[in-house]
C-alpha cells in the first residue's frame, strides 16, 4: 500500500513536474471574462502572463469543489493506497475547507494538511513531503511531521509594480501611481497564511537588499531541507539580478554543486502581483 500525495495548481508544480515527481494536481480555474481555463492543463504559466498583459479585464480564480476532490480521492484509493492532500493556506482558498469534506467519506484513507501557504511555499512542503514518503515513514508520521515543520516555512516575495494590486482593488489608483513614479518596489509574504506587506524599497537594488535582510533575520536558510525560487511573468531577469546580489547568502549550497531550484509563479498570485517579481520560500534553521 503506497501513500500517493495530492495537492492543488497553487502549488505551481506543473502537470509535467507532477508526472516526474509521482503526484497529482488538480487544476483550480481561471476565468477571463466569459472564459475559463484549468490553470496549468488548458493554460500554462506563460500563457497565464500573455493573457494578463493583454486584457484590461481582471481574471478571477475559482476553488476546487469537494465533489472534484471526491473524484480525485476515489481514483487513488481504489487499489488500496492511501492520499496525502495538501492544499494551499485555508485562509486564501476554500480548497482545504473543500477537502476535507470530501474526506469524510474516505476515513482512514486520507489525510488533509493545510499548507498555510502557496505557491513555492506550498511546493516546498510537498517537496518534504516525498522525502519522507522516501524514507518510508507512515501517513500519519509524515502529517504529523508536515504540520510542526510548516511553521518555519518564510515565503518572501519582491513585486515590480503595484498596478495588479490596484486592478485588485488591494491598493487606491493614487497609491499605484505614486509608487510607479517612485520606482517603489513593494515587499511581501506569507505569515501564518496570509499576505501581508513587509515594507517598501525604492528600486530593484534596495529591494534586493531587503530580502536578504528579511532572510538574516530568521537566521538564515537551512539548506538541508528544501527550498525554491520563482519569478513571475516571461523574463527571469529580475531574478538573476537577486541571485547576483545575494551571493553570500547562496555561496555554500552552490559550491556543493547544487543548482538553485528555479520555478514560474502561476495564475494564483500571480493574478494580484502581476509580472517581474521574484520570490523565495525556504526553511528557516
Amino acid at each position: 500500500m503506497a501513500i500517493k500525495i495530492l495537492t492543488d495548481s497553487a502549488s505551481d508544480i506543473t502537470q509535467e513536474e507532477a508526472a516526474k515527481l509521482g503526484i497529482t494536481v488538480i487544476p483550480l480555474v481561471v476565468t477571463f471574462g466569459e472564459t475559463s481555463y484549468r490553470d496549468g492543463v488548458d493554460l500554462d504559466h506563460s500563457g497565464f502572463y500573455s493573457k494578463l498583459i493583454e486584457t484590461d479585464e481582471f481574471p478571477k480564480t475559482s476553488q476546487v469543489t469537494p465533489f472534484e476532490f471526491e473524484g480525485y480521492y476515489k481514483k487513488l484509493t481504489e487499489n488500496g493506497d492511501t492520499v496525502l492532500c495538501i492544499t494551499l493556506s485555508s485562509k486564501l482558498s476554500g480548497c482545504f475547507q473543500s477537502a476535507n469534506i470530501a474526506a469524510e467519506d474516505f476515513e482512514g484513507k486520507v489525510r488533509v494538511i493545510d499548507s498555510l501557504n502557496v505557491t513555492v511555499g506550498q511546493r516546498i512542503l510537498i517537496e518534504m513531503a516525498l522525502d519522507l514518503i522516501g524514507k518510508g515513514l507512515s501517513i500519519d508520521e509524515i502529517a504529523t511531521k508536515l504540520e510542526e515543520e510548516k511553521k518555519y516555512i518564510h515565503l518572501i516575495a519582491l513585486l515590480d509594480t503595484l498596478e495588479y494590486l490596484k486592478k485588485g482593488g488591494r491598493i487606491s489608483a493614487t497609491v499605484a501611481s505614486a509608487g510607479t513614479l517612485l520606482n517603489i518596489k513593494p515587499v511581501v509574504a506569507v505569515v501564518d497564511g496570509e499576505v501581508i506587506f513587509l515594507g517598501m524599497a525604492r528600486g530593484s537594488k534596495n529591494g534586493n537588499n531587503k530580502l536578504m535582510e528579511l532572510v538574516k533575520k530568521e537566521n538564515g536558510i537551512n539548506f538541508s531541507k528544501p527550498l525554491s525560487l520563482a519569478y513571475t511573468g516571461h523574463s527571469r531577469a529580475m531574478l538573476d539580478k537577486y541571485i547576483e546580489d545575494s551571493t553570500s547568502i547562496y555561496e555554500d549550497y552552490i559550491k556543493q554543486g547544487k543548482e538553485l531550484p528555479i520555478h514560474t509563479v502561476g495564475c494564483t498570485i500571480g493574478t494580484h502581483i502581476g509580472p517581474g517579481a521574484i520570490a523565495l520560500a525556504f526553511f528557516a534553521p
